[in-house]
């Protein structure tokens, strides 16, 4: 079901790059994906939005000094922003960004969870997300790695409502989803085992891709680095890469053909 006008509530529901360098970003992006890319709104601090097929899938937005390093975001669909950063402060995070109207588009906020990995929730007015999720080219699976699972579990159940199912309980695989009905829409992995020393607990989104091989030939050509290469799981075959400035992101696809025996 890859087209979507609506989200339900605690599910991802958008995400933006910040780039030092907007318009590499904006050509690396376009040619990877198939993307279009809108021109800045200058009325929003410069934000665009990168289109897939004439529908909005992501953002996009020049850095400032102080603003942090280049990377993807990710936000939360919430009927209440206020209401939900008042949760998450009573259950452990900070507040990075106060709610903040974007015109008659929605209202956005970012806290920090107990574990310290930033998270934006989104209040839709007239604006409600991507339009595609779960196809080549858009964004398909969100995922938090984090070294505070349990908190973190508890801490999206009970600010964003999230209805969880463990999908994993063993010290190499520890894993919870979000589910709305049957359908699982995101992720939580206990990555105490190989997050690198210092490295802080992060989110990070999925897109779509026919041929993760061929998806991280493509990066490279672009400009871009292979951070992990491709690996069959039960889950797809999964790959991470860093586009020209150093955003991380990943790539999920189905699993490459195994060669017929005999």
């Amino acid at each position: 079901m890859p087209a979507r006008d609506r989200y339900p509530a605690g599910a991802p529901c958008w995400v933006d790059l910040l780039t030092s360098d907007a318009e590499r970003s904006r050509a690396f992006y376009t040619q990877l994906f198939g993307w279009a890319a809108e021109e800045p709104n200058q009325a929003f601090g410069g934000y665009f939005n990168f289109t897939k097929n004439g529908v909005r899938v992501a953002g996009g937005m020049q850095s400032q000094p102080g603003m942090g390093p280049d990377g993807w975001s990710i936000y939360l669909a919430t009927d209440d922003a206020a209401k939900t950063l008042d949760l998450a402060t009573a259950h452990g995070g900070q507040v990075a960004v106060p709610a903040s109207p974007v015109g008659d588009l929605g209202t956005m906020a970012v806290v920090t969870d107990p574990g310290g990995a930033p998270i934006g929730m989104w209040q839709p007015q007239q604006f409600h997300g991507s339009g595609l999720i779960t196809e080549a080219g858009v964004p398909s699976w969100w995922e938090l790695h984090t070294r505070d699972y349990q908190s973190a579990v508890n801490f999206y159940r009970d600010v964003f409502g999230w209805e969880t199912q463990q999908m994993g309980d063993s010290p190499e695989f520890r894993y919870t989803v979000l589910k709305h009905g049957e359908e699982m829409l995101a992720g939580i992995m206990d990555a105490t085992s190989f997050l690198p020393a210092g490295e802080p607990a992060r989110w990070s989104v999925y897109f779509g891709s026919d041929d993760a091989d061929a998806s991280l030939a493509d990066v490279t050509r672009l400009g871009g680095s292979v951070v992990l290469p491709a690996e069959d799981t039960p889950y797809g075959r999964l790959a991470e890469a860093a586009d020209p400035t150093g955003a991380h992101f990943k790539l999920v696809a189905p699993n490459a053909q195994m060669p017929a025996s005999g």
